[in-house]
């Protein structure tokens, strides 16, 4: 790499004999390495060639024997180079907004010395698992080598790549105890700071879209490590269609048919671990990249072929407006009770409705009855009504009568709202008060 250095100094013709210096012209292309063969010309008692003007490469002859008057200037041609690259002693030596430490140190005697210490970030898990609702901490950890005798006032910076894809976007930023929070996450992450270097994020009652790629970067200076750890959420995938028919859905309206069930769009990853736990699903379905997919564990003529081996089968990309499917979605643990109401006699799609009103309760969502089956082993062999006007049941341990024999969520699709049936219901979880 050629490195360009132009400057132009001297003794001032008006000041014989004295050390003052007037500088012309500075232009540097790389300054840290400029600045490090400089110093050691200078420290050394080592003269440059020739007047200080340098095109040089690195591995090029550079300095020579100088007398102590000809270092004398130069070392205060050093000091006014350096308090005009980075400042003087009233203002921050180096800063571009971020409080970054200089890259070099004074060590008291009237020198400069680079700094040999270094940086490390590191976190013992690569990923985490957990629920809806539950709160997660995601560890990173930095420390320098060697040890420093006193704190250094690092910057740590957490951002986050949604797992359905999108731009990376900031979390937190924090310098010593301010923090700062973004987005959907304000006010609901920090930093655990339980010791010296300790940058680990809290997340608090997280939601089922938090999913991700999370970045935590440490900058101190010119230094900046980093580590990614991915946030997984334990739920259940669940394929959904509304009630005017198959292949209705355009991107959007397949992501606010999730969320109307207490879902979200399921991503690649979340879709290809319910097939290897056994999902067969014939027909196409949107997930959050904005991908068609469908899960296919035994292949058939309608569903590929029977030439295809089992797997996941993807109709790439597709238009998120003009193009209609079904959709995936994917819920995960409750912080709540589906249950089935008993009654005395059946329900009617608005009799269901106000009978868990009366119990105290909701009509249950479809994909809470997914969630209480896949998470608590529900077990139910009666149809009931849910909130979509679906009617269905749960069954965990298949037998006569009940369905085919795997287990899974039985549906009648959507009958008409005057048809009688019995109903599931959801209660929220009261938080209990100690006296």
């Amino acid at each position: 790499m050629l490195h360009f250095v132009s400057l132009t100094a001297g003794v001032h013709p008006n000041h014989s004999g004295k050390a003052s210096l007037w500088l012309r012209h500075v232009h540097f292309l790389s300054i840290r390495t400029t600045l490090t063969r400089v110093y050691i010309c200078l420290q050394t008692g080592i003269e440059t060639n020739g007047a200080l003007d340098w095109i040089f490469r690195p591995e090029d002859k550079f300095c020579s024997n100088s007398s102590a008057q000809d270092m004398a200037n130069r070392r205060l041609l050093m000091a006014v180079l350096l308090q005009s690259l980075f400042g003087c002693q009233a203002a921050p030596r180096f800063s571009n907004g971020f409080l970054y430490h200089d890259i070099f140190n004074n060590n008291g005697n009237g020198e400069i010395s680079f700094s040999g210490v270094q940086l490390h970030v590191e976190s013992e898990q690569t990923s985490v698992f957990t629920s809806r609702g539950a709160n997660a901490t995601l560890p990173c950890h930095y420390w320098y080598q060697p040890a420093l005798s006193a704190p250094r006032r690092t910057r740590v910076k957490w951002s986050w790549q949604p797992a359905g894809g999108g731009h990376e976007m900031d979390v937190l930023v924090a310098i010593g105890n301010r923090q700062r929070t973004f987005g959907g996450f304000r006010e609901r992450v920090h930093l655990r700071q339980m010791s010296a270097g300790d940058a680990s994020l809290v997340i608090l009652g997280l939601h089922l879209n938090d999913t991700g790629r999370f970045r935590c970067e440490v900058i101190d200076g010119l230094e900046d490590e980093r580590v990614t750890i991915d946030l997984g959420l334990r739920g259940v995938v669940f394929p959904y269609q509304p009630h005017h028919g198959r292949y209705q859905l355009s991107f959007s309206k397949a992501q606010e048919a999730c969320e109307e069930q207490g879902a979200v769009l399921a991503t690649f990853d979340q879709l290809y671990t319910a097939w290897e736990e056994g999902l067969d699903w014939c027909n196409a379905g949107w997930l959050a990249d904005g991908t068609v997919q469908y899960p296919i564990t035994l292949p058939r003529v309608p569903c590929g072929g029977l030439g295809l081996a089992p797997g996941v089968r993807s109709y790439g990309a597709r238009h998120r407006h003009l193009h209609r499917y079904d959709v995936f979605c994917f819920s995960s643990s409750l912080k709540g009770e589906v249950y089935y109401l008993p009654h005395p006699h059946r329900l009617n799609f608005t009799e269901a409705i106000q009978a868990c009103q009366d119990d105290g309760a909701h009509i249950a969502k479809v994909g809470q009855l997914y969630a209480a089956w896949k998470f608590t082993g529900m077990d139910r062999c009666d149809s009931g009504w849910l909130a979509d006007g679906s009617v269905r049941y749960p069954i965990t341990y298949p037998r006569l009568n009940c369905g085919p024999m795997v287990p899974g969520v039985r549906s009648f699709g959507f009958p008409a709202p005057r048809h009688k049936h019995g109903v599931y219901c959801y209660r929220v979880e009261q938080a209990s008060t100690c006296l």
